[in-house]
């Protein structure tokens, strides 16, 4: 999950302290730690799951990807780091510098920076991840989504992990540690498949496959294919490092 506090308008960064229960729970590995809403309502989040390796329901998310990756709050960074191991480009984007500076120790790249500023790439890569509640970020998935279409080249994936029940809600929370420490509010939102789908259906989006593993539910969306003179879909996204190092000759180097 990404550090939730970004908001679709202006994709900006609000600051963090090192008491967040958010930043507490990346540096330790562990819960509790859930989203609340206005009326108490709590939605666990599964710390230990996303500070572990990859699952085997990550991994049929993973097995599905095409191109260059771009992990679309990728938290600790445990989809980034897979896939750096198996020798794939994969990028991750997260607005807290401890989920950064985590997938770093992982192995893997990740940019301190907001999905909805400027990246890398943009338009040349192959798969975009909204896994671990992902769709939420903003609270507004169909900007979300709007945006990842933007950032994919033409016949990109999306692979989306959606609510196992059919669900289409917008809501302020916040999270806390259920000790009596708590975040800032912001936006977010939760889907089901069906309201993916419908919203899929709205941006143009063709549905591309939807199964469930771990009691998990996902679905993969696919964008326009490209005229016969546009970029392929996975042609490789270029990708800065997060270690300063000499590019090759005639190598681009992303800015950061």
């Amino acid at each position: 999950m990404s550090a939730p506090y970004e908001t679709t308008r202006t994709g900006r960064l609000l600051p963090w302290t090192a008491d967040d229960p958010y930043v507490r729970a990346l540096r330790t590995g562990r819960g509790p730690l859930f989203l609340r809403r206005s009326d108490g309502w709590l939605l666990p989040l599964d710390v230990e799951r996303w500070c572990a390796r990859p699952d085997e329901a990550d991994l049929t998310v993973l097995a599905r990807c095409e191109g260059a990756v771009l992990d679309v709050g990728c938290g600790p960074g445990r989809p980034v780091a897979e896939l750096a191991a198996r020798g794939r480009r994969a990028l991750g984007v997260d607005v807290s510098e401890a989920a950064v500076a985590h997938t770093a120790r992982l192995g893997g790249q990740a940019l301190h920076r907001s999905v909805f500023q400027p990246l890398p790439g943009e338009r040349r890569w192959g798969t975009a991840l909204l896994i671990d509640g992902n769709l939420g970020i903003g609270g507004d998935p169909q900007a979300l989504l709007g945006r990842l279409a933007r950032l994919l080249a033409p016949g990109g994936l999306v692979l989306a992990e959606t609510v196992p029940v059919d669900i289409d809600e917008r809501v302020q929370v916040h999270v806390t540690d259920g000790q009596g420490t708590a975040g800032a509010p912001f936006p977010w939102a939760r889907l089901g498949t069906p309201a993916l789908l419908r919203l899929a259906r709205v941006l143009g989006l063709a549905e591309d496959g939807q199964w469930s593993a771990g009691g998990r539910c996902f679905v993969a969306l696919r964008t326009r294919s490209a005229s016969s003179s546009a970029e392929p879909p996975n042609r490789t996204a270029v990708i800065s490092s997060q270690r300063a190092r000499k590019p090759s000759a005639g190598s681009p180097v992303a800015s950061r």
